[in-house]
This record gives structure tokens, C-alpha cells and sequence, in this order.
């Protein structure tokens, strides 16, 4: 109807927009739908409890987007009727909406691609999971009930636009999940691999249905746009149980899904450990004090795996800042000018790019160590 210009026609565009209302709230009720069907293939590792309640939420959910469909279409053709259009009362015949189940899956006889392995590519996907999960963190969001609280987090914290972002992150890593990853000779080889992917296609989808409820609010709701069609809109939507149901059903369990994802990955990241020594310099002028020891044991503490400083044989764990301050001290005893770090790669490449900026003794924080910068303020 776009085509003819019906949103600009006040005689077609009350109908229009109830149109557009309809469509949005069919998507997130579809894809509602489609995580409540295909959650046993997901093979996350909810406790019975967290089960139940994501199913008694999501039918709450699904239930409320059904009713609001059904007002909407019931004004439709209300609208409809005042322009002359008749839609028969057989236009919708309930017969062509019952359930489609999937019982039985056909037996797996393909062979699995032949990918070339590249755990670098993997780890890099993992560190892209935890990178969403402090970016949903930040946002601080709480479950909340009252509705003037609600207004003040969709749009003012929580937008379409911020949304987009998200899912686009990681669509990213569900993509390269697929071409690297899955139905791969790799994915066979590192346990719990598999399950991993349930763990980005539920924040997925979560994210889908916010993106299509914030549309409906940002574009639809009389809060935002205001006008007589909007009015009618909102009487037919429950504005309070829409924001409730993108805070505290789409986002809550996004940031569950996406959090419990990030623990499988380090999980599984330690299937993954190269385990080396770096011989670096010691920090200048005070060596191991306070601040360099700080940044060591925020880095280790990032990646969240066993990484040591070696001295004289002896191990200092470097997750802990008074261990580095007592290995400092034999250091200083000693008059050491370099020591030995042993751990993953990755761990020490940070804490090396660290060394080669002096600890950040008279700099500021690399930018390859920009994360630092996060972890050092208060909570």
C-alpha cells in the first residue's frame, strides 16, 4: 500500500497503519514461536527450573503478541469496512493455522565439510560472545514492573537501533559458526563444541523479537508518535505488558543465554590452551608494585586461565595481585631485570604488549589493551 502512498491518504491510512501494526507483531510472535518449538534442539543445559519458567514466559509472551494481533485485526476490518473493502468472514480459516510439529528428525548420513582447522578463528569467535555479553552487561537493565519505569528504558536505554546492533553482532558470530564450525570434523573432536551453537541462536532470536516490539513502540505506540490513529493503537496494545515483555522476557533471557554461552566457551577455550613461556623485562623504574601487578592479573583474570610468573622455578599466580607483589619482592632481591611468564598465548601476548609499553608505568593504556581500561573502574 506503501506504493500508493497510503500512509499520506487520510482516507487508507488508519487502515495502513494497523497493517504495519499487524506485520510486526506476526514477526516477533513467529519467531516467539520458533524458540519455543526448537528449544530441545538447542541442547542448552537449563536446570528443570529454568526451564519451566522460560516456557511459562514465553507462552505469556506468545499469548499477549496473539491477543494484540487479534485486536488489531479485529480495528482492520473495522477500517476497512468505513472505506467499502468487505473481507469475508471466511477469509481466515483457523483450519490453516494448526500446529506443525517436527517428531523425528531424518537420520544423519552426510558426511561432515572438511574445513580447514583454524582454533585461532574459533577463540576469536568465543572472545566476540563474551564481548557481547559485557556489552548487554553494561546497559544495567533490572527486571522491572512499573510501567513510568519501563517508558524510561525503551527507547532511553534500550532502542531499536541499539538492538540492531546487537543481533548484528552476533549474527556475525553465528555466521562464522556455521562456515568454521559446524557439521566439522573440529566440532566432533572438542566436547561441548555443539551445544555452543544453542547458545547463539536463543540470543539470536530473543534479539529478533525485541527488534520487531521496539519498532512497534518507536514507530507505532502514542508515547512516541503521537496522532488519533495512534491513540486507537494504543488501546488495543497494552503498552506496559509491550515493554515488559521487551525488558523483562526478550532482554533478561538474551543476556541469560548469552552470558551462559560465554562460561561454555571458556569451557571449552581450555581445550584450546597453547601453553608457552615469555621472557620479558621487569617493570621500570619500582618493578612488580601495585599497578603493574594490577594490569597483569586483570589481563589473566579476562581470560580466566592458569598463567604464572616463574621464579628461581618457583610459580606465582599471576590472577592474583599479592602472589605478583611477592614474586616482586624475591625480584627486586634477586636484582633481576627480566623474568619468566608462563600460560596461554593469548594471556601472555597481552600481558607482552603490556611489558612493551613499561606496564603502563608512564603511558596510558595500549590500545590493544583497551579492555583494561573497563576493568579497572569501579563497579
Amino acid at each position: 500500500m506503501d506504493e500508493y502512498g497510503a500512509r499520506q491518504n487520510q482516507t487508507w491510512s488508519f487502515f495502513t497503519e494497523y497493517i504495519a501494526c499487524i506485520r510486526n507483531l506476526v514477526k516477533a510472535a513467529f519467531y516467539t514461536k520458533h524458540i519455543l518449538d526448537r528449544y530441545p534442539a538447542y541442547r542448552l543445559r537449563d536446570s528443570d527450573e529454568i526451564k519451566k519458567t522460560f516456557f511459562k514466559d514465553g507462552h505469556e509472551a506468545l499469548s499477549f503478541l496473539n491477543r494484540s494481533i487479534l485486536n488489531l485485526y479485529d480495528e482492520c476490518i473495522r477500517a476497512s469496512g468505513k472505506n467499502n473493502l468487505v473481507v469475508s468472514p471466511d477469509a481466515i480459516d483457523p483450519n490453516e493455522f494448526t500446529e506443525v510439529e517436527v517428531n523425528k528428525q531424518l537420520p544423519k548420513s552426510a558426511e561432515d565439510d572438511i574445513v580447514k582447522e583454524d582454533e585461532d578463528r574459533i577463540i576469536d569467535l568465543f572472545e566476540k560472545m563474551s564481548g557481547l555479553s559485557t556489552m548487554m552487561e553494561s546497559l544495567q537493565l533490572p527486571v522491572i514492573m512499573d510501567p513510568e519505569e519501563l517508558k524510561k528504558i525503551v527507547p532511553g536505554k534500550l532502542d531499536e537501533k541499539k538492538v540492531r546492533n546487537m543481533m548484528s553482532l552476533i549474527h556475525s558470530v553465528q555466521s562464522e559458526f556455521d562456515t568454521y564450525v559446524k557439521n566439522t570434523h573440529i566440532e566432533q573432536k572438542h566436547k561441548y563444541l555443539k551445544d555452543f551453537r544453542g547458545y547463539i541462536s536463543m540470543p539470536l532470536h530473543l534479539l529478533e523479537i525485541m527488534i520487531w516490539l521496539c519498532h512497534f513502540y518507536e514507530r507505532h505506540e502514542d508515547e512516541i508518535r503521537h496522532g488519533e490513529c495512534k491513540k486507537t493503537i494504543a488501546t488495543l496494545v497494552n503498552k506496559s505488558e509491550l515493554l515488559s515483555q521487551i525488558v523483562n522476557f526478550c532482554y533478561k533471557n538474551c543476556l541469560y543465554y548469552i552470558r551462559e554461552g560465554d562460561l561454555l566457551s571458556k569451557e571449552i577455550l581450555k581445550s584450546f590452551i597453547k601453553t608457552v613461556q615469555y621472557e620479558l623485562p621487569i617493570p621500570q623504574p619500582l618493578g612488580f608494585h601495585a599497578r603493574p601487578s594490577t594490569y597483569i592479573s586483570l589481563i589473566v583474570r579476562k581470560y580466566d586461565l592458569e598463567t604464572f610468573l616463574l621464579v628461581d622455578g618457583e610459580k606465582f599466580n599471576c590472577k592474583s595481585v599479592m602472589s605478583l607483589l611477592q614474586a616482586g619482592g624475591a625480584i627486586a632481591d634477586k636484582g633481576y631485570q627480566s623474568v619468566l611468564f608462563e600460560g596461554d598465548k593469548r594471556v601472555l601476548n597481552d600481558i607482552k604488549i603490556l611489558s612493551e609499553h613499561n606496564y603502563c608505568e608512564d603511558e596510558d593504556i595500549p590500545e590493544g589493551l583497551s579492555y583494561l581500561r573497563t576493568m579497572r573502574e569501579p563497579s
